[in-house]
């Protein structure tokens, strides 16, 4: 018989080790959140918008807590979970929640449907699920430096990202109704290869594959950061791109 499992990319336990880095960089003053920021005031825009009050919501990846206190400033009672304390690929207690929002987080399941499965059976009648996630197109120079490191045959070093279109498709296939997916860029300007991926780090953000590649030897790290600096503009810093993709759907 076939084994229908989903293939690993991912390793949880590597995500939770993340995220409690992550945790601690926070905690210092100049940590970089402006992705996690990004994503709380579009989701605050689009409850705005909808004038959708939830009374029982599940946020889901938010390393800065920020999305959880604006909605129990709102009157929601709101629970918070991390990797750590919620595998998206498996059931959700505490269920049924009328709101459920996931921030950078389900882009590093490894069966994707799955969790969107289970976050729709988590979900009340007119419940609704809105998940932010790096999509497909983000941090080309990065993924240039790191080809540009090992030229002949590459190690995996970034993660595969959703697009657009994949992402209106899985919806579809949890059975979420009037479903949207959009996407914006978020642009930031970088010195340095290094301080991108110290902020991708402060936010939990870094490669936590199955299998990772081992570390870059000297003059690797010295080809990748001098292919990240040809990007770079007139004023000496390289404009790196991120793809947000938000993904909306509504339990009928």
């Amino acid at each position: 018989m076939a084994n229908s499992a989903p293939p690993r990319i991912f390793s949880r336990s590597r995500r939770i080790a993340a995220l409690r880095r992550a945790r601690v960089r926070q905690s210092q003053r100049d940590a970089a959140r402006y992705v996690f920021d990004d994503m709380v005031e579009d989701v605050l825009e689009r409850l705005e918008f909808m004038r959708f009050e939830p009374k029982r919501a599940l946020v889901v990846g938010d390393i800065t807590s920020t999305l959880a206190l604006s909605l129990r400033g709102r009157g929601a009672h709101v629970d918070e979970r991390d990797v750590a304390s919620l595998d998206e690929e498996l059931p959700i207690g505490g269920s049924p929640y009328d709101l459920i929002v996931s921030l950078a987080s389900l882009d590093r399941v490894n069966d994707l449907p799955g969790a969107l499965l289970h976050i729709r059976t988590a979900l009340a009648p007119d419940g609704l699920f809105i998940a932010s996630l790096i999509g497909a197109g983000s941090l080309a120079h990065l993924r240039a430096a790191m080809i540009a490191a090992q030229p002949e045959r590459p190690e995996p070093r970034m993660h595969p990202l959703v697009d657009n279109a994949a992402a209106s498709a899985l919806l579809q296939r949890a059975l979420f109704k009037r479903q949207v997916v959009d996407s914006r860029s978020l642009t930031v300007a970088f010195p340095s290869m290094d301080k991108l991926v110290s902020d991708l780090r402060d936010q939990g953000l870094g490669n936590v594959l199955a299998q990772p590649a081992s570390a870059l030897g000297k003059d690797e790290l010295q080809r990748a950061r001098e292919a990240f600096r040809k990007g770079a503009n007139k004023h000496g810093r390289v404009l790196e791109a991120l793809e947000v993709l938000t993904l909306t759907g509504w339990k009928d």
